[in-house]
């Protein structure tokens, strides 16, 4: 079989094969075998975003991996899970973290990520892939979970903060997605790239009303 047609049985079978389920207590370890594959991941645990580094200090997240996978763990037994996990067969490979603005303290502080309007959006900081399933359409599976979840809950729109460009970089910083991703699953630039503050990559702010039609 060429090189060709590899690649478009890969491209078929990630469409089929793919389970896409929400985040909770008794999926944790199917998080945790998720982030390992990323440079940042394994310590994060999906609490970058919700919390300032003085907040994390403060409840002691900085100092323990147990205290960081409790605080994950009781945020899935919330109503609305923290996020959802894509799974072929039995194995987790890949993540993505949606949630109302709100949710995401250090991310709604940001100069890097201002509110564009009022609208209570929902958003995507994170989405991750493990490095076996990448390249596969894992990314733009769970993007395009992710707003179905949130509008079944109620968003008005989901908006993302992807780099303002397409440079290939190191898996630590990937999390945030690139602009071609996001278009492909649906969504569409509402803000020109805003300046960021020193040591951040530009943002591009993009958005996706759940009716949105896709291409």
């Amino acid at each position: 079989m060429g090189s060709r047609s590899r690649r478009c049985a890969i491209a078929a079978r990630s469409k089929t094969d793919l389970v896409i389920r929400p985040l909770t207590a008794s999926r944790i370890d199917d998080f945790a075998h998720v982030l390992r594959s990323s440079g940042s991941g394994s310590g994060c645990w999906d609490l970058w975003p919700r919390l300032s580094g003085a907040e994390q200090r403060a409840g002691g997240l900085d100092r323990s991996t147990t205290m960081r996978r409790a605080k994950l763990t009781a945020l899935a037994k919330r109503r609305h899970a923290p996020g959802l996990l894509a799974y072929r067969g039995r194995d987790a490979v890949g993540w993505v973290s949606i949630g109302p603005r709100v949710d995401y303290h250090r991310l709604a502080r940001s100069k890097a990520t201002p509110a564009v309007d009022e609208l209570p959006v929902w958003v995507i900081p994170c989405i991750t892939v493990r490095k076996e399933a990448r390249g596969q359409g894992v990314a733009v599976a769970l993007i395009r979970a992710a707003v179905d979840y949130a509008h079944e809950r109620g968003a008005p729109a989901v908006e993302a903060y992807p780099r303002a460009d397409g440079l290939r970089v190191h898996d630590e910083w990937a999390f945030y997605g690139t602009a071609a991703l996001f278009r492909k699953a649906g969504f569409r630039k509402v803000r020109v790239i805003q300046p960021a503050p020193k040591g951040w990559t530009p943002r591009v702010t993009m958005r996706a009303a759940p009716t949105m039609p896709r291409t």
